[in-house]
């Protein structure tokens, strides 16, 4: 507890630095995402492709994908770049299916009457078929979420700054303190971002709790 509190400004500085390199993947992934998963869901050869490409993705150790993409993207292997790129990956590979099988079960009598309300494909995505699979959309937002939240301190190991720095540095110092400060920050984040997902899910889907209360 003393660790704690004679190192707070440390500790806003880390955690802030987490969030950046956790949190930018997840607005990225979903950008990128949203698409793919559109043509995966309406193509077949699309989906063939995408589908097993994007799950192979998320089987690649993550320390080999931050040493690794360096190599590519001509950067430095410190540079926090390389861990926002890598777990943007990995937010796209778990989101690609997600939004592709939650379009896929929407009913095609739905998507009849838009047309015939006059709604092109792209508005009727975004106004039709996007807002129905909000809820699937969202829990699979929550698992990446939390999912980055926990491989951004393995960027640690090669000197990405973070919560992963108090694991690394307060075990080079053998500091107890530091290091479950922390794996409780990380655990505390982690469930705060996730309620606060699932909170705007419950905000913006409020006819799913009409469904349950009916």
């Amino acid at each position: 507890m003393n660790w704690f509190l004679n190192h707070i400004d440390l500790i806003v500085e880390k955690t802030g630095q987490h969030l950046v390199i956790s949190l930018l993947p997840v607005l990225f992934g979903l950008i990128i995402s949203l698409p793919l998963g559109w043509l995966a869901g309406r193509n077949p050869i699309a989906r063939a492709v995408l589908i097993p490409v994007s799950a192979l993705l998320y089987t690649i150790p993550s320390l080999a994908m931050f040493v690794f993409l360096p190599l590519i993207l001509g950067t430095q292997i410190i540079d926090p770049v390389n861990v926002i790129v890598a777990l943007t990956i990995y937010t796209v590979s778990l989101l690609v299916r997600a939004i592709a099988d939650a379009l896929s079960v929407v009913d095609a009598s739905i998507l009849a009457a838009a047309t015939a309300m006059g709604y092109r494909p792209a508005r009727r995505f975004l106004a039709v078929e996007l807002p129905l699979a909000v809820p699937v959309l969202i829990s699979n937002l929550r698992v990446a979420t939390v999912s980055n939240i926990s491989l951004a301190t393995v960027g640690s190991v090669i000197g990405i700054e973070g919560l992963g720095k108090l694991f690394s540095e307060g075990f080079q110092r053998q500091n107890l303190d530091e290091i479950v400060t922390g794996v409780v920050l990380v655990v505390v984040l982690a469930l705060i971002i996730d309620l606060v997902l699932q909170l705007v899910g419950r905000a913006i889907t409020p006819w799913t709790r009409t469904a349950v209360k009916s």
